[in-house]
């Protein structure tokens, strides 16, 4: 409603005419994996630092109810996918929401993400498969303010791949698995939804986001 009757403006800068302009819309993909990361974390790649209006747009998306940034966001998504992975056929695995988050929120941030991000691959000529089989299995305490192990401990077999009635989420083909979600941290999420996606028999290949956090101990460029 705000947006219909308030002036459009910029998340990061404040500029009318679009919620995310291109001045601020700076993709830049690249590995960035948490060092040191927890066992079993796949290669992470991202399509921008969690700072400025990258985290304005996240923020505003997830949290604020501005669900008209999933475009740009989800273009970002899919240019950091294609980056990561330029050849070859994948399945795009979005990690799950909890229930009560989704409810709160009133929309799957993460799931609306990659169902347009998969679209706009498929658009382009890749063979890509979105499916949504990974599920929470538990409920876990809010993540805030948990060190790098405490968020290991709080999420460990919190996620699992719920297929009844489904084909295996392996395939026939083999296809490798691109996880994907809107901001990695420690990476303990992304290392127990890959640990959920091994355990189904499926190859992980990489985990893409959005934006990745600046770590005191991380190199940004690995």
């Amino acid at each position: 409603m705000l947006d219909l009757l308030l002036p459009v403006r910029c998340v990061g800068c404040a500029a009318r005419g679009a919620l995310l302009c291109d001045a601020c819309l700076v993709v830049a993909p690249a590995v960035r994996t948490p060092v040191p990361g927890p066992e079993g974390l796949p290669v992470c790649w991202s399509a921008a630092l969690y700072e400025g209006a990258a985290r304005e747009a996240i923020l505003h998306y997830k949290e604020r109810g501005r669900t008209a940034l999933a475009v740009p966001l989800a273009q970002a998504l899919a240019f950091t996918i294609v980056t990561a992975m330029p050849r070859g056929a994948f399945v795009v695995v979005p990690v799950p929401s909890a229930r009560r988050a989704v409810r709160a929120r009133g929309h799957d941030p993460v799931g609306r993400l990659a169902a347009l991000a998969v679209r706009q691959l498929a658009t382009l000529g890749r063979a890509v498969t979105l499916r949504t089989d990974l599920r929470q299995h538990r409920r876990v305490a809010d993540q805030a303010g948990l060190s790098a192990a405490q968020r290991v401990a709080n999420l460990e077999s919190s996620l699992r791949v719920a297929q009844a009635g489904r084909a295996p989420l392996s395939g026939r083909s083999a296809a490798p698995v691109v996880l994907v979600d809107d901001v990695v941290t420690t990476g303990a999420t992304l290392a127990e939804a890959a640990r959920a996606v091994r355990a189904a028999g499926a190859v992980v290949n990489v985990a893409v986001t959005i934006a990745a956090t600046r770590r005191k101990n991380q190199d940004s460029l690995r």
